[in-house]
């Protein structure tokens, strides 16, 4: 059955203030819940605050007080969902903890969106970023497990492998190799403006918190992969925001924005598990068509255009998590050794990558390395959780720190 969001209505604005006492929801238990309930509580709280920060951004260039007062009033009913959704996060996780999680959620949401992506550029820019990000989450089980003295395979749940992709020394790019070709607003299809806002999202969220909890720590190899991993987060951010076409007017863009949270939630309302979360997507995802309505109605009257000549008239199938382990493994096997020039790829170190690398690492062994290492000599082994098989291992072309 079809959800087209612009014809459906929801919760009036002024009736979707909440008070303090509905907005102090019960966490999810760490040790019981679904880990991907938590992965779909990180995106979204990556959704919102993207939502907010998008609003913000516009108001700073909107000359009208009424529009400004009209993206305040939706702005503070994102803040109190963002709130509401990032606060289902149990306190008694530790920062590590919800690190491995962020990672997962990448892997998992990461790998979907490339599998779903009918254009085959920005296909290829989620393959070639979720090889990183499945290299962090091994990077940071490592460090867990030196550290916590625990294993990651109780978060992750085996849904999620836990083993090396491309190298994280490897990801050290110079910048203007991380900005990829835009789609053309104009010929791109719907579902492939709304995975480059949601993965731009995610990441970004990503780069926001570990560039915050990073000094939090006070062991050294912590901090330092913090730092390290956290400034390829940058990266990933200008990689995957650049895929967005620079030429979508303000309200074009808001309209994106608030239809993506439609789909986002109207997804996770269908896929999820704990019915006392589903609800809250169910109440987010009819406050959003009122958001939704609002901003369709600023677009006709300032764009000139009929929404559904910019976003689907019925929403796409739901995002899914699910394990994607052959899927990576299949990219692990043919792609690892890819790194960027330009706006394309390539599968040889060039003198602009390898410049970079110098100048970044000069030579000293980055903590992505130590932290296997290290270890490997605390707890006897380095951390790896394979459930498929031999791990892929194909011939890198490229140098390793020594």
């Amino acid at each position: 059955m079809t959800f087209n969001p612009l014809r459906e209505r929801g919760i009036p604005l002024d009736e979707q203030v909440r008070t303090w006492r509905e907005l102090a929801v019960m966490p999810i238990d760490p040790d019981e819940a679904d880990p991907y309930t938590r992965c779909r509580i990180i995106t979204m709280n990556g959704i919102e605050t993207e939502a907010i920060f998008f609003s913000h951004h516009m108001a700073r260039h909107c000359p009208s007080i009424e529009m400004k007062q009209q993206l305040a009033r939706v702005r503070y009913i994102e803040a109190q969902q963002q709130k509401a959704v990032n606060w289902l996060l149990p306190g008694l996780a530790s920062v590590l903890e919800t690190t491995i999680a962020y990672e997962q959620v990448a892997v998992d949401l990461t790998a979907w969106v490339a599998r779903m992506e009918p254009d085959p550029y920005l296909k290829q820019a989620y393959q070639f970023g979720v090889l990183e990000d499945f290299d962090h989450l091994y990077r940071y089980a490592n460090l867990y497990e030196m550290i916590e003295h625990r294993r990651a395979e109780k978060i992750v749940d085996g849904l999620t492998e836990v083993m090396p992709g491309r190298p994280t020394y490897l990801h050290h790019r110079n910048p203007v190799d991380n900005v990829r070709q835009n789609y053309d607003k104009d010929a791109a299809a719907p579902i492939s403006k709304l995975h480059a806002l949601t993965i731009m999202a995610a990441e970004q969220q990503t780069m926001n918190f570990y560039m915050n909890v990073g000094p939090l720590y006070m062991e050294p190899i912590a901090r330092q992969l913090y730092q390290e991993i956290g400034m390829i987060e940058e990266e990933h951010v200008t990689h995957y925001e650049s895929l967005v076409d620079p030429g979508e007017t303000w309200w074009e863009m808001l309209l994106n924005h608030e239809y993506n949270e439609c789909y986002l939630y109207h997804s996770f309302m269908e896929t999820e598990s704990d019915p006392r979360i589903k609800a809250i997507w169910e109440l987010h995802l009819n406050m959003e068509l009122e958001h939704l309505r609002l901003a369709a109605e600023m677009f006709k009257r300032h764009d000139g255009r009929d929404p559904e000549q910019v976003v689907a008239p019925a929403l796409p199938a739901p995002v899914t998590f699910e394990p994607n382990k052959a899927y990576l493994r299949e990219l692990l096997a043919t792609q690892i050794d890819y790194t960027t020039i330009g706006t394309g790829y390539v599968q040889e170190a060039h003198e602009r990558f390898e410049a970079m690398q110098r100048a970044v690492m000069d030579d000293e062994k980055p903590a992505s390395e130590l932290v296997i290492s290290e270890n490997a000599m605390k707890s006897g082994h380095e951390y790896r959780l394979e459930t498929e098989g031999p791990h892929p291992v194909p011939s890198l072309r490229m140098n390793r720190p020594t």
